[in-house]
């Protein structure tokens, strides 16, 4: 194997969190407004402050009613991972763990989603901090006991990428729906599904 180890960025990478956003929000138009407020608030934010709290102004930024946030919340158990995403995770046989941008309780469930086991799950509330802050990502290598460069991230969002990079860790980049990507850094692998992920981990590439 090349990695000891594989870190999931959990709804983006692993989740279509985009589609309940543009369910509760009412169109994909809506949606995409409201979720990249959402992320704009998040990147700039650093110190943890409630995941909830923070989507709710970025609803309110975008001219969405607060109480989208709350209809959010309540549906969150409706999330579905992307359809490929379990049978490929449980043919890593690796330990598997999540960082993500959210609370304890709304990663929880997120991850049970996902159906399979992760080794380690840590969240923005449990850190303290945001991604792209460094803390995240050495809080869930602490947790696994690897190294940066035996730990491949799998990244979501686009500014996962310089976020894992800049902490040593080799990183896959799941793109899904086109993001444009941030800064200089670029990902060791850029695809978009997750269905070459197991070839990269054995290093059959």
């Amino acid at each position: 194997m090349r990695y000891d180890a594989v870190v999931f960025d959990l709804l983006t990478a692993l989740i279509d969190s985009w589609t309940l956003w543009n369910a509760v929000a009412g169109s994909e138009t809506d949606g995409l407004k409201w979720r990249r407020r959402y992320l704009e608030i998040t990147y700039g934010c650093g110190t943890y402050r409630p995941y909830e709290t923070l989507v709710r102004e970025a609803a309110r930024d975008v001219g969405l009613p607060e109480r989208f946030g709350d209809e959010l919340e309540r549906r969150w158990p409706e999330l579905q991972p992307w359809p490929e995403a379990p049978a490929v995770l449980k043919q890593l046989r690796l330990p598997l763990a999540v960082a993500t941008n959210c609370s304890n309780r709304l990663g929880r469930i997120a991850a049970e989603r996902v159906g399979v086991p992760f080794a380690a799950i840590e969240t923005a509330e449990s850190v303290g901090f945001y991604k792209p802050r460094p803390e995240v990502y050495r809080a869930v290598l602490q947790r696994l006991g690897t190294s940066p460069e035996r730990t491949l991230f799998v990244a979501g969002s686009a500014s996962d990428v310089p976020g894992a990079k800049a902490v040593g860790m080799p990183v896959y980049w799941h793109n899904r729906i086109g993001l444009a990507p941030q800064g200089d850094a670029k990902p060791d692998y850029l695809e978009r599904s997750l269905d070459r992920l197991l070839e990269c981990v054995s290093g059959a590439d």
